[in-house]
């Protein structure tokens, strides 16, 4: 019983971590119906920023993950204007951004092995790693406590800002109809900024805890192809289908390292995507969308 309470922490922890990558993902697909496969990259970012801001700097913690966070944001919003609005200026086909993200995700690794070289770096101590004890005698880490309850405080202020601000009724607007939201008023390419720039903080904070478990490197954008995942198990589009995709994902990934293997992880992620999509393709919270024109 201690094992599977413990498990499911971890996997509580893995899964709200997916879901701050996840979420990036619906919004852009949201309002402009492609995949970013970019998004990792922001991720990579605001690890390395972290990093060097917290060892070159010398900053605490709170001012470097703020330092990292912004400057994620701003490289969202810098690559969606350099390779994104040209192509969406010219084409509605939302296939050539698809194929320009791709592009933009290989740029921004290879950007980072060519400058500072390939190998794997290590945060300082700087979060809290040690087991923490719980009333029924089940022992978690500090740092699993820490990310979960971190990843609901930003999903629930991005949750307020979406439901409570003007830019956020603008963002679930467009979701709908992104055309017929500009005629009404709304700055479309401003709008698609802020979508870029949160996406890019949300992938930020992502990115500082899995620097944290993991180890930080140019290729660690990876990992948010299990963030896509869950994007799509949840339904593409949907920020709550995103949320629970992940945690399904999260939650699966755990238990069955805890009571099967390791070997099995990649396993069962990538059969419950096949299963998903045979089943119910539009995932469990999405809805049949055509092409935004």
């Amino acid at each position: 019983m201690n094992t599977l309470l413990q498990q499911v922490i971890n996997g509580l922890s893995l899964g709200s971590v997916y879901a701050l990558i996840a979420v990036g993902y619906s919004l852009v697909y949201s309002i402009l119906l492609f995949s970013n496969f970019a998004h990792g990259g922001f991720l990579v970012i605001g690890g390395y920023i972290c990093y060097y801001l917290l060892l070159t700097a010398g900053l605490n913690i709170w001012l470097a993950a703020l330092g990292a966070l912004i400057g994620a944001g701003l490289s969202a919003v810098l690559v969606e204007f350099l390779a994104y609005r040209p192509i969406r200026e010219r084409t509605p086909v939302t296939l050539y951004m698809l194929i320009a993200s791709m592009g933009m995700s290989i740029v921004i690794e290879n950007i980072f092995v060519v400058t500072i070289g390939g190998r794997f770096r290590a945060l300082p101590d700087v979060i809290p790693t040690q087991s923490l004890e719980l009333f029924t005698g089940t022992t978690v880490s500090m740092f699993d406590v820490l990310s979960l309850v971190t990843s609901m405080v930003f999903l629930a202020g991005l949750q307020l800002f979406l439901s409570k601000t003007k830019w956020g009724l603008a963002v679930r607007a467009a979701s709908y109809n992104l055309k017929t939201a500009g005629l009404m008023g709304v700055n479309v390419n401003r709008l698609i900024s802020i979508v870029f720039f949160v996406a890019g903080l949300l992938a930020a904070i992502g990115g500082i805890f899995l620097s944290v478990r993991y180890t930080l490197y140019p290729q660690l954008g990876a990992i948010t192809t299990k963030a896509f995942v869950a994007a799509v198990i949840g339904g593409l589009g949907s920020l709550p289908g995103a949320v629970v995709g992940s945690l399904i994902l999260g939650l699966a990934e755990m238990l069955a390292t805890g009571f099967l293997s390791s070997q099995f992880r990649d396993l069962i992620v990538f059969g419950l995507l096949i299963v998903t999509l045979i089943i119910r393709p539009t995932g469990l919270f999405g809805k049949s969308v055509g092409e935004k024109v």
